[in-house]
């Protein structure tokens, strides 16, 4: 794995979270060596979520398995909380599935523990400055995924939208011509809930009805693929 050297002299300051105290020591010592600033240390994922949001660091470097709150529902606080903050999930598990999902649910990188712990400091600079911090093998199953996007671009998301996630979600669902019922049946939530991502979605589209936020989608997909502009699945 290889990143560039820090675009920035301007220090780093990062949140280390790991339930294994020999863990953080390990990071903290490294990164500390690296010129980086480890405003805090700490093993359990709620108080990672605050101390992120207290300190408002650039970066929590922060493991998955974590007793009470995980390392996911954390990183789903934390970049809820404080969208300026990037969180890089470093675990154990090398599953692409895994890496995928953490992804998608906002991490900046995904990179398994037996990654040369010399490259971590240039990886963090990096996720700093807006870079994906994965390996070459997930960033190949990325572009396997995105060439599997089905042709009629269904599927395809712009990487900055004033539409969030969820809404992506029950805007995919529309276009598939599912119920405000059967919405709610697939994503578990209530139909008061649908209603209201529904409503969203409708006010950030600027239209009126779904048939119109359908032809949006379209049109914003088409448009992406025309243009060459990058996507996410």
């Amino acid at each position: 794995m290889e990143f560039k050297a820090e675009s920035s002299e301007k220090t780093l300051r990062v949140i280390v979270a790991d339930d294994d105290p020999l863990a953080r020591r390990m990071l903290r010592d490294v990164l500390q060596q690296a010129g980086i600033t480890v405003i805090a240390d700490t093993g359990s994922g709620r108080e990672a979520v605050e101390l992120a949001a207290y300190y408002k660091p650039d970066v929590v470097v922060m493991d998955l398995i974590m007793p009470g709150m995980d390392g996911l529902a954390a990183m789903g606080e934390i970049t809820r909380s404080a969208p300026d903050v990037k969180v890089v999930i470093l675990t154990s598990s090398d599953d692409d599935e895994v890496g995928l999902m953490t992804l998608r649910a906002g991490a900046a990188g995904f990179l398994c523990k037996n990654v040369g712990i010399d490259s971590l400091p240039r990886a963090l600079y990096c996720a700093r400055d807006g870079e994906a911090v994965i390996t070459r093998r997930l960033t190949m199953r990325l572009i396997e995924d995105l060439r599997l996007v089905r042709h009629d671009s269904a599927g395809l998301r712009p990487i900055r939208s004033d539409l969030t996630s969820r809404e992506w979600e029950v805007l995919d669902l529309l276009c598939q011509n599912l119920s405000t019922d059967e919405i709610a049946d697939r994503l578990v939530v209530s139909v008061e809930t649908v209603r209201s991502h529904v409503k969203n979605v409708l006010r950030k589209l600027d239209v009126r009805s779904r048939r119109e936020a359908v032809a949006a989608a379209s049109r914003l997909r088409a448009g992406m693929l025309e243009d060459g502009l990058a996507a996410e699945e």
